[in-house]
């Protein structure tokens, strides 16, 4: 089992999301998508957010989300699957330093 599970990671992106408001992330794709460009961003030279004994970029970045450091925000301007681009040195339309 992995840890955290995909549930655990939905549950901590919706957290702050208000009753009745459409949740950031609705399905494991999303989860998946999210970690995989952040995981990206470190590839390509982004400070990690989390300090890890794993060394993995998307080991660090499901660490990330996880620990609520990154926040998936959805860009509605940008038809890139709601997520907009990406951009390594600032966590734009995707991703905020919490």
């Amino acid at each position: 089992m992995l840890h955290p599970s995909y549930t655990d990671l939905m549950r901590v992106v919706n957290s702050e999301v208000e009753p009745g408001e459409q949740p950031v992330v609705n399905s494991r794709y999303s989860i998946v998508i999210a970690t995989a460009r952040r995981a990206r961003q470190i590839i390509d030279g982004a400070t990690p957010l989390v300090a890890v004994a794993y060394p993995k970029p998307l080991s660090i970045a499901v660490e990330e989300l996880y620990r609520s450091k990154v926040k998936i925000v959805i860009d509605e301007d940008e038809n890139n699957n709601n997520y907009g681009d990406l951009n390594p040195n600032g966590l734009n339309s995707a991703y905020k330093k919490q």
